[in-house]
């Protein structure tokens, strides 16, 4: 009988220790705050070599952004980037960088969080065409 008891109090003292490491662990992942988590990719497109002609990136659903970055996946020069919102008025942001392979710019505020429509990035790529991401942050 006595085996018993000890037996029963020791699995009930593992599953509370078990269920304590779990509550600490959820409340950890919770209490993390990255910008990861509220960055969204808008849209990728690719950036042609020359020309005047920007590489349009048409949103099938409104996006809600308040900043925006480039990402580059090839070395790009990026002059500026028009945005159109849901009501059809536009925002021009100037980027004027220079960016390397994998190379990302900094945070641009478009203002306010606003719905975002399509997307002109005006820019140069080194090579014959470079690949871009638009990312957003709420």
């Amino acid at each position: 009988m006595l085996l018993k008891t000890r037996l029963f109090s020791t699995k009930i003292i593992n599953q509370l220790i078990i269920c304590l490491l779990l509550m600490f662990t959820t409340s950890v992942a919770y209490a993390k705050n990255d910008d990861k988590d509220n960055e969204i990719t808008l849209g990728r497109t690719l950036l042609l070599g020359i020309g005047d002609h920007p590489a349009i990136i048409p949103l099938i659903i409104c996006r809600q952004a308040k900043h925006i970055r480039i990402k580059a996946e090839r070395d790009v020069s990026i002059d500026r980037v028009v945005v159109t919102y849901g009501d059809d008025k536009t925002r021009t942001v100037r980027f004027d960088t220079e960016l390397g392979k994998d190379e990302h710019s900094e945070w641009k505020s478009l203002g306010a969080r606003r719905c975002v429509k399509k997307i002109e990035v005006y820019g140069n790529s080194d090579r014959s065409k470079a690949g871009i991401k638009v990312l957003g942050r709420k």
